[in-house]
């Protein structure tokens, strides 16, 4: 069985509108979403030993401030990259729980591109920053995967995590 996360990037900054798409940081929810989100990863029965990272500023900084064990690799391909484009990534993936981040709305329509059924949450079909989807796949290998054969684990957003909630009085642009 293998396994694949799909996470959307955390919250990015606003606050300097000259900054190109690409190099826009996570704000301070986004880091504290990030690091919550991170914190129930390491808990959680889905340990991914392979991760496929867009290299925009603000994914960069979303895996960081997971704080999981391993290397990203960092993809420019996965900027903003279409459903079909991630499905060529994890197809040449070779780990057993893969852990992609990007964009939407390229994430949003590969997880229901790649899921059998949606997920039992209201969130999920507009994937909020923070999202994340855990699919189970019955392959030997990644190369075979075909859309529709995920079986959804869990979803969910950094508003489902107690922690952020709590600190949600913080300004959303800083």
């Amino acid at each position: 069985m293998k396994h694949l996360i799909l996470l959307r990037h955390a919250k990015s900054s606003w606050v300097n509108p000259e900054l190109n798409d690409i190099d826009r940081p996570l704000n301070k929810r986004g880091k504290r979403s990030a690091k919550a989100l991170g914190k129930w990863l390491r808990n959680s029965e889905w340990q991914p030993d392979e991760i496929l990272c867009s290299s925009a500023r603000r994914a960069r900084e979303t895996w960081e401030a997971l704080k999981l064990a391993g290397e990203a690799d960092m993809r420019p391909v996965l900027y903003h990259a279409t459903p079909e484009t991630m499905l060529d990534a994890l197809r040449g993936a070779t780990g057993e729980t893969v852990l992609m981040i990007g964009h939407n709305p390229g994430i949003a329509a590969f997880a229901q591109d790649m899921a059998d059924a949606a997920p039992d949450h209201p969130r999920f079909t507009d994937y909020p920053t923070g999202a994340l989807l855990v699919l189970a796949f019955d392959v030997a290998t990644w190369s075979e995967v075909q859309p529709q054969q995920g079986k959804p684990r869990q979803f969910l957003t950094p508003h489902d995590l107690a922690e952020v909630d709590a600190a949600e009085g913080a300004d959303p642009t800083q």
